[in-house]
């Protein structure tokens, strides 16, 4: 087995960064789902779930400082790291409110007229970081903006029994992962407790549960009609709690994953 995709997300629900190699910190890939819109007056967090155009909306790390914000037919923004101690929103994601930097005003027009809805661009410095849930992770161990967990893993050939079934191919960005890895049976990745990628290990903590996003082409940012690939899922991922398709993970330490690097199940 090997690790045959690597994506980032520097924005929470924008698309997907396909790189060869990035280094894991103490929240994740590094500069993974570090910036997140929000409704300008709720301060809620905004995705494809309501707001499918944002499959669209590409950014980019311009080193460690700077967000390069782009989307078909408008200009792009640059975007600075807001300081701490700057302008503040409270923020709400799912059940977690927190104070964060805003992003300013540039930032906040730019997506407002992208979006056509009033919204503002927050950072998430590490030092905000979220205690993810400790039914299933550690005191201290920590994520950024992402649904919980800091890595999101799929199984190739998962995906390939997945587009077997619909009759129709589908590509992995879809379902927003951080890691693909090519090799292992499929749905193999369900009876796995830890994993070993490179020298860095994981513990496979919780199923993941689908939400809509997955209906959505991630090259249009369109919705599908017939609500594929999730209407075959619920045929036969189904189980207590959602549709299951995936495993969260959290890193034993940090370090460096490349692709190409093998992978081993140690439980």
């Amino acid at each position: 087995m090997h690790l045959a995709s690597l994506y980032r997300f520097p924005l929470k629900s924008g698309s997907a960064e396909s790189l060869e190699q990035e280094r894991c910190d103490e929240l994740g890939l590094s500069g993974d789902r570090r910036w997140m819109v929000v409704d300008a007056a709720t301060g809620k967090f905004l995705t494809q779930r309501i707001l499918p155009r944002m499959a669209l909306l590409d950014a980019r790390w311009q080193g460690d400082a700077e967000l390069l914000l782009t989307a078909p037919g408008v200009e792009g923004l640059a975007v600075s790291v807001p300081e701490e101690g700057g302008v503040e929103r409270g923020v709400l994601i799912w059940r977690e409110s927190l104070q964060v930097p805003d992003a300013g005003d540039a930032a906040a027009e730019w997506l407002t007229r992208l979006l056509e809805r009033p919204c503002r661009l927050v950072h998430l410095p590490a030092s905000r970081a979220i205690q993810i849930d400790q039914d299933y992770a550690r005191p201290g161990e920590r994520t950024a903006f992402s649904d919980g967990f800091p890595f999101l893993l799929i199984g190739q050939r998962s995906l390939d029994d997945l587009s077997a079934r619909v009759g129709r191919l589908f590509d992995a960005r879809r379902f927003r992962p951080n890691l693909v890895i090519a090799g292992a049976a499929p749905y193999a990745e369900d009876g796995w407790r830890r994993i070993r990628i490179g020298d860095l290990a994981f513990r496979v903590v919780k199923p993941c549960s689908r939400c809509i996003i997955p209906t959505i082409d991630p090259l249009n940012g369109e919705r599908n009609a017939d609500r594929e690939p999730l209407a075959t899922l619920m045929n036969y991922r189904k189980g207590d709690g959602g549709v299951f398709f995936g495993q969260n993970l959290i890193a034993e330490g940090t370090g460096l994953l490349q692709v190409g690097m093998s992978v081993e199940v140690l439980e």
